[in-house]
């Protein structure tokens, strides 16, 4: 059997410290992905793509496992966040403005019929409400810059602001794509000040 991987301790989008601002280039992967909008304290929509969701990874966990002898620790849950004003986020915290997209992400080895045999495993016993909405995308982001965020994520709105107004166009980039975050911290459990959150911003030249 072979070692079991931690994408968070083998892949460099993985890894950020608080108060560092750094450019990294993140291959383009594959994700199980829910899309949804508003605000996710209050929408319903938001914990049953969660719900939805993490059966699906599991179940290609132990396919991996099992199939093709390669174990996995399910990768942390990531988010994509967009509004028509981006200031939305930085500013006025409105959620209710915001879109997003729930992701997990898929190991490169896992094949897109394993996907479809996951899902189908995932909805034979009292399937989740939004397990249909569950699908495969690919997201190649590039060249990004991203920190570590500690602590609640209605503190985020500064450290963003940092990165959107001051670092970036600062190294002569522009905001390319979606808020990207990835959430270290189990946000279902842990307390708003100890969650460790990635905050990403894919980038261009200006």
């Amino acid at each position: 059997m072979a070692a079991k991987i931690d994408f968070k301790k083998t892949l460099e989008g993985y890894r950020a410290k608080p108060g560092e601002f750094r450019v990294v280039d993140v291959p383009e992967m594959d994700y199980l992905v829910v899309d949804g909008h508003g605000d996710p304290n209050t929408s319903p929509g938001f914990a049953q793509a969660l719900e939805a969701l993490y059966p699906v990874a599991y179940k290609l966990k132990f396919a991996s496992k099992l199939e093709l002898d390669r174990d996995y620790v399910v990768p942390p849950l990531e988010g994509l966040w967009w509004a028509a004003d981006m200031d939305s986020f930085t500013v006025s915290r409105d959620k209710s403005r915001w879109d997003w997209r729930m992701m997990l992400m898929v190991p490169d080895w896992i094949e897109r019929d394993m996907v479809g045999v996951a899902l189908q495993k995932a909805g034979a016993k009292n399937p989740p409400p939004r397990l249909g909405d569950v699908h495969l995308r690919s997201l190649a982001e590039g060249l990004c810059v991203q920190t570590l965020h500690v602590g609640s994520f209605d503190d985020e709105g500064p450290v963003l602001e940092r990165m959107h107004h001051e670092f970036i166009p600062g190294r002569g980039f522009r905001l390319e794509g979606k808020h990207h975050e990835i959430y270290l911290s189990d946000f279902r459990k842990a307390s708003p000040e100890k969650m460790r959150t990635i905050l990403r911003q894919p980038v261009t030249a200006a």
